[in-house]
């Protein structure tokens, strides 16, 4: 027996600044939020959020994002666990119209390579998150 499934339903990355990175990927993609504890949020809506972990969920409609504060650790692609993440984009002129916002952001990233099967822009979160934008041929 196997298990089927048809879709990622969500991902949370752990970072170690929250409103860093919160920033960071509002800045870039800005998706809208589906769930994070409001700042006036009394002790029951906080407690009813505990799950959050003091992060956020981003809604990009066919999946969730979310952020979740933990210590001080940076990410390294050679231990266990992600390598990277890669978000769809229907074209090659989209991958050029994300390297030059990237740009307006002073977010430094590689330059659009062609991989064969796509074509791929990839770059860095403040937590040294490797993502990748990707637009299939």
């Amino acid at each position: 027996m196997s298990i089927n499934t048809s879709a990622v339903s969500h991902v949370r990355l752990t970072v170690t600044d929250f409103e860093r990175s919160r920033k960071f990927y509002d800045d870039v993609f800005g998706w809208p939020i589906a769930m994070a504890v409001p700042d006036d949020a009394d002790d029951a809506t906080r407690e009813k959020l505990g799950f959050l972990f003091g992060g956020c969920i981003y809604n990009l409609g066919h999946c969730l994002i979310g952020l979740r504060p933990v210590g001080d650790d940076r990410f390294d692609e050679d231990r266990v666990g992600l390598d990277h993440l890669a978000f769809a984009v229907d074209n090659k002129g989209e991958l050029d119209s994300a390297a030059a916002h990237l740009d307006a952001l002073g977010i430094p990233h590689e330059p659009v390579k062609d991989i064969g099967i796509a074509y791929i822009l990839e770059f860095r979160d403040p937590d040294n998150i490797a993502l990748e934008l990707t637009a299939r041929k």
